[in-house]
């Protein structure tokens, strides 16, 4: 027999017996991922390299911490933390076209209505002008409460819900402080914040970047997320932490109850020290007043006492957190900006931040 022919007969052979192996694209912002491919190669929609589709019995394995990252949009899949296991997390991102080692790593919180995409997108012009990657995390709220969003995961069995009730005619919701009931989370791997670090390390891997830290803005709800973030987390990665338009603060008191203080947390005034030496930016629009409709406002008697509008709010409690690290005479990083001709609009914040971030004329 010739020995061409054996090679080809020996070759079919084997195959015949293997399954037909099909490549999908990673999940992306375009949808290409449905489709299949019989061959290795790139995803002709989005440029990803495709990737074995496995079976069902696998397909959490093809889509969890599978990170893929390349020039332009995209999203990729992470899993929960310690206590947030099943409950995966979506992060939408945009890979500058000059994206090298050395380009920096910005993350953005979005607000209540968790779109992690759009906080993406608004972010994409200067992705591509200051040469930053951004990553914008999006929590479902059915698997992130508010006591797991807006408060970090720091208290559990909370029942906020039930404890608050919409003003008719105004943006504001009413809370009954009597009613809620809480537990607090002494621990900070089940806090959403050890996540940002995560997200991070996996993001930098698979660009192979050099970067060691990264910045990250949060607007209205992403804004109280990254307050308590200075707080509760100080030794993360973080750089520069910019908290805009928040709706209500937890001030660093040891003498006021959370979630409006740090009283009944694991915080420590001595664990202040870290979190006052954080860079950490309060940025607040100016038309983010008393007749701004935008976003929602929760009011309540200890709510209240930190200002009825976000503005006030804002600036009483850099005031605030002042007075306290000069008590404690400790390094106090912290800073706050006013935007003007800006209201509750995450757009013009988001610009006012990332100029506040990169603009180093």
């Amino acid at each position: 027999m010739n020995k061409a022919y054996l090679i080809i007969l020996i070759f079919a052979l084997t195959n015949c017996t293997q399954k037909n192996v099909l490549y999908v694209c990673p999940p992306c912002a375009y949808g290409c991922d449905n489709q299949t491919y019989s061959q290795k190669g790139v995803c002709p929609t989005c440029k990803m390299t495709l990737i074995e589709k496995l079976d069902k019995e696998h397909k959490d394995s093809l889509i969890l911490n599978r990170v893929h990252i390349h020039k332009g949009s995209g999203v990729f899949l992470v899993e929960g933390n310690k206590r947030k296991r099943d409950a995966s997390i979506k992060v939408f991102y945009h890979k500058p076209k000059n994206f090298t080692s050395n380009s920096k790593f910005l993350i953005s919180i979005p607000g209540a209505g968790r779109n992690g995409d759009g906080y993406r997108d608004a972010l994409i012009s200067a992705s591509e002008k200051y040469n930053v990657l951004i990553l914008s995390p999006m929590y479902v709220e059915k698997d992130y409460p508010i006591e797991d969003y807006q408060l970090g995961g720091t208290m559990f069995d909370m029942n906020i819900a039930n404890s608050i009730e919409p003003i008719k005619g105004t943006n504001n919701v009413k809370l009954d402080e009597d009613k809620i009931t809480y537990n607090p989370n002494y621990n900070p791997e089940e806090w959403i914040f050890s996540d940002f670090d995560r997200i991070f390390d996996l993001a930098i891997k698979a660009t192979k970047s050099k970067q060691t830290q990264y910045d990250i803005y949060g607007h209205s709800a992403g804004g109280q997320i990254l307050q308590r973030f200075a707080i509760f987390y100080p030794n993360s990665k973080a750089n520069r932490i910019i908290a805009a338009n928040t709706g209500f603060y937890t001030l660093p008191d040891s003498k006021i109850q959370m979630p409006f203080g740090i009283k009944n947390s694991i915080i420590s005034q001595n664990d202040l020290k870290n979190s006052f030496a954080k860079k950490l930016t309060i940025l607040a629009g100016e038309l983010d007043n008393e007749f701004e409709k935008g976003g929602s406002l929760m009011r309540s008697k200890t709510a209240d006492l930190q200002g009825t509008h976000r503005l006030e709010k804002a600036k009483n409690f850099y005031a605030h957190s002042q007075k306290i690290a000069n008590e404690l005479k400790v390094t106090f990083n912290w800073n706050i900006k006013l935007v003007p001709n800006v209201g509750h609009n995450n757009e013009k914040m988001s610009e006012a931040a990332t100029t506040l971030l990169y603009n180093e004329k």
